[in-house]
């Protein structure tokens, strides 16, 4: 870094950070086909403590009887739909950052058996608890 300007350095990676972010926001909402409808992929983060595995996941907007949960093997799925509100249906649109329609994820677990416990929308993240089962 000998003979750069530490500020320019800082911006530049500032900006890189952005973008990298930008990035990963756009792939998390991208539109991808499933059997002829679109879907999206929420955020997802995993925690795990000694007893448990605890998922939050970002549904903003998502009524709670339009979530399905599924426990495949060593696989959570959460799958349903964000519906887009009926006046909006037919109104144009000048920007859409917020997906709506089909959305699916599929998160691989820490190695281990698991019993689906309790799970609760709040403020737009379900929080799913999954039981270490010893």
């Amino acid at each position: 870094m000998a003979g750069r300007d530490p500020r320019n350095w800082m911006w530049a990676e500032a900006c890189e950070l952005l973008d990298r972010a930008e990035r990963l926001q756009r792939e998390f909402f991208r539109p991808t086909p499933r059997a002829g409808r679109t879907a999206w992929q929420p955020p997802v983060d995993v925690f795990e403590t000694a007893e448990d595995v605890w998922l939050l996941i970002a549904l903003p907007g998502v009524p709670a009887e339009r979530i399905q949960l599924r426990l495949d093997g060593a696989t959570v799925v959460i799958s349903g739909e964000r519906p887009l509100p009926p006046p909006l249906r037919q109104a144009s649109v000048h920007r859409l950052e917020i997906p709506h329609g089909r959305f699916e994820r599929r998160v691989e677990l820490p190695p281990g058996h698991y019993q689906p416990g309790e799970h609760q929308i709040a403020e737009g993240i379900l929080v799913l608890r999954l039981q270490k089962l010893f």
